[in-house]
């Protein structure tokens, strides 16, 4: 399953990330992790999530993409995945990427049995069409 939080700056979108994240934490069977791109959220997951910072900026989403595939491979209980913030991780995502991303997660997600949950910054209606269907 993916679910796709969008909006402008200051929607509260990683507030509402973070406390899914932590209801998560506290109930899930399998492993939570939290991708961000830098530390300011840590201490506010609770303490059974994997935080995760990248720690350089991904020129594409597909190496993004083989980022999270790493994570992935070094545990195989991981149940759901959080990504703070899809255009601070990657930087110049055209809508075209946006799909192409979608589409692997959709993929990964299917064969994995991992949920994503991640942040857009831009109006649900500017995204792709195969994205607008995972927008909560």
């Amino acid at each position: 399953m993916i679910q796709i939080i969008a909006g402008e700056k200051g929607e509260g979108k990683t507030k509402k990330l973070i406390e899914m994240a932590n209801e998560a934490g506290k109930t899930a069977n399998g492993h939570v992790v939290f991708i961000d791109d830098d530390n300011r959220h840590m201490y506010d997951l609770h303490y059974n999530i994997r935080f995760v910072k990248t720690n350089f900026v991904m020129d594409d989403q597909k190496i993004f993409f083989g980022f999270i595939c790493g994570i992935l491979s070094q545990d195989s209980d991981i149940e759901q995945i959080y990504i703070d913030g899809l255009h601070n991780i990657v930087k110049n995502l055209s809508a075209d990427d946006i799909a192409e991303f979608v589409k692997e997660l959709e993929k990964i997600s299917a064969d994995e049995n991992v949920d994503f949950k991640l942040i857009i910054s831009s109006k649900a209606d500017a995204l792709p069409e195969i994205a607008k269907k995972y927008v909560i």
